[in-house]
């Protein structure tokens, strides 16, 4: 009996390596990464912060300043925009409006009995945007149009003198801004933006007491700081997609 099992034994160790390589290898796939596509149409909302300085300055024979305002406060808005993506590279192009209520005055130093004011109500950008994709992550810059609603106001204590003029003032856009696409199709992020306004010219008569026939040129610049969060179509793209395995 003994015999018979170690015969037994011997003999499928002999045969045990034949038919193990008689049998199909086993094939693993690695699981491949997620892959995002930012391209089509979305649309959105932003909220935060900003800020806006105004320079004042009287031009008559020659420039007199007269000191600057600056303001900071909330912003609420939307946007909307299309992108495409080629490789890790993303073009496209946003239209965004903000309301806000930036409101601030300052007593004239060249003349303390003035007060001059100055509000923005709202804010709105046409840019284009170029970035770099690492799947769900988005990085970009943007530049174009920008236009403020404003209103600037001066008033005087001597006879209660007051004058106010509304400004729609056209400048240029420069920001960069991370997003992440959490699902899908939607995406929350972060920007920074500044906005170039120039300067306008206004001609208030309480203010003109201080200088017979001067201009007041106010110059404007606003910097703001939006967390955004889109929704996408995705019309002509995915985010993310994995491929099947």
């Amino acid at each position: 009996m003994k015999k018979f099992l170690l015969g037994t034994l011997g003999l499928i160790a002999m045969t045990g390596p034949a038919v193990a390589a008689d049998l199909p290898a086993r094939t693993y796939q690695a699981l491949p990464p997620v892959i995002a596509d930012w391209t089509g149409f979305y649309i959105g909302g932003n909220g935060g912060w900003g800020s806006s300085r105004n320079c004042l300055n009287f031009v008559a024979s020659a420039t007199i300043a007269d000191g600057c305002i600056s303001k900071s406060g909330g912003l609420i808005g939307g946007q909307l925009g299309y992108r495409w993506q080629m490789g890790q590279v993303v073009f496209g192009f946003e239209a965004q409006g903000d309301w806000a209520n930036f409101n601030s005055s300052h007593v004239s130093i060249l003349n303390p009995v003035n007060t001059t004011g100055t509000k923005l109500n709202g804010l709105g950008l046409f840019t284009g945007q170029f970035g770099f994709a690492a799947d769900t992550w988005l990085w970009y810059v943007k530049g174009g149009p920008a236009v403020t609603s404003n209103t600037f106001s001066v008033s005087s204590s001597v006879g209660g003198g007051f004058a106010s003029a509304g400004s729609t003032r056209w400048g240029g856009a420069l920001g960069t801004g991370f997003e992440y696409g959490f699902t899908p199709n939607w995406s929350v992020g972060i920007e920074y933006d500044h906005l170039f306004m120039g300067g306008a010219d206004f001609v208030f008569p309480v203010a003109n007491r201080l200088i017979a026939g001067a201009v007041n040129h106010i110059t404007q610049d606003v910097d703001m700081v939006t967390v955004r969060v889109n929704y996408r179509f995705g019309w002509g793209g995915g985010l993310p997609v994995a491929a099947k395995y």
